[in-house]
């Protein structure tokens, strides 16, 4: 009797320290949840998306703030330095967070950060001006071919996703495209309208926010984006390319394995609504659903194919 009131208490104390454990992981009001950027791209468009929806579900207010500077750096360099009992987040991006501490030091390595999900992508996209000569990919192409560095692209800054996917279709192609980097979509956008270049290394959002006014010539995608179904994917034209600007949150890597676990179902749970689906494929994103046990190898073969396509192209050693 005695033995069996002793593993009785035993058991009662596991299932106290179980549950505690568990009581931990668990939000205690508003969440900061910090853009390494600032307001108005789309790192902050998609947060907004996720805020009516985590109050919804969960109960708490989902609190966006900005830290801008470094292309994303000050923010990263400063996230484990911030509390790790999960209410604070901040919002990652790829290539950024392979492609800058590679090139220099920038106050984070990757493998410093507690990425838990990556949620959505920007799928790369070649857009032109609605007047455009180019009709067609197959237009540019024959273009950049016959008048080697004279068909001019911009895009959103140097060795970022559109600068890595220009890299990738010259060499794909075998022309010779000249990319004109500006600081961020926006102004890259600005410079295709106003004639300032024949074409743009945007995103699939740009047509989105452009209707019109651009059209896109094709999409980084497996198959076509539902926004755009008359759009070719690169794929179908005979380019293995599919990519973007990958974006997702990371904690502290203070955050205890339960805090994490934690943030990783519910921004999953968040994913997998269809209102919140539909209104970002409306929005021109694209949906992903890489979650906390998946990241390392989705991180891996990311960074295999960034840091190979940024040597080649001289942006690291």
């Amino acid at each position: 009797m005695l033995r069996r009131s002793i593993l009785k208490i035993g058991a009662a104390f596991a299932l106290a320290a179980t549950f505690g454990t568990v009581a931990q992981a668990e939000l205690d009001g508003p969440v900061n949840y910090i853009i390494p950027f600032g307001p108005g791209g789309e790192s902050d468009i998609s947060a907004r998306l996720q805020q009516p929806y985590f109050k919804d579900k969960f109960g708490e207010d989902l609190v966006v703030s900005y830290q801008p500077g470094g292309g994303g750096a000050v923010g990263w360099a400063s996230l484990n330095g911030l509390n790790g009992n999960g209410q604070t987040i901040m919002g990652v991006n790829l290539p950024h967070i392979i492609i800058q501490p590679a090139q220099k030091a920038v106050g984070f390595t990757t493998e410093d950060l507690n990425t838990f999900y990556m949620f959505h992508f920007t799928p790369d996209a070649i857009v032109v001006a609605a007047d455009s000569p180019y009709e067609t990919l197959a237009d540019l192409v024959d273009d950049a071919k016959a008048n080697p560095g004279q068909v001019t692209m911009s895009g959103s800054g140097k060795a970022s996703a559109n600068h890595l996917a220009q890299i990738k279709f010259d060499k794909m192609t075998g022309a010779r495209t000249t990319y004109v980097p500006f600081k961020g979509t926006g102004a890259s956008v600005t410079a295709l309208l106003g004639n300032q270049v024949k074409a743009q290394w945007g995103y699939t959002t740009v047509g989105a926010t452009q209707g019109e006014a651009v059209r896109l010539l094709a999409v980084a995608m497996e198959e076509r984006h539902p926004l755009f179904p008359d759009v070719p994917t690169f794929k179908e034209l005979g380019y293995d390319m599919v990519g973007g600007a990958y974006r997702g949150i990371a904690l502290p890597n203070t955050a205890s394995a339960e805090t994490t676990k934690m943030w990783s179902d519910m921004i999953g749970e968040i994913n997998a609504d269809p209102a919140f689906r539909q209104k970002m494929l409306d929005g021109g994103f694209a949906l992903l659903d890489v979650n906390a046990d998946d990241m390392d190898d989705f991180i891996a073969a990311r960074t295999e194919e960034y840091l190979a396509d940024a040597r080649e192209a001289g942006l690291i050693n």
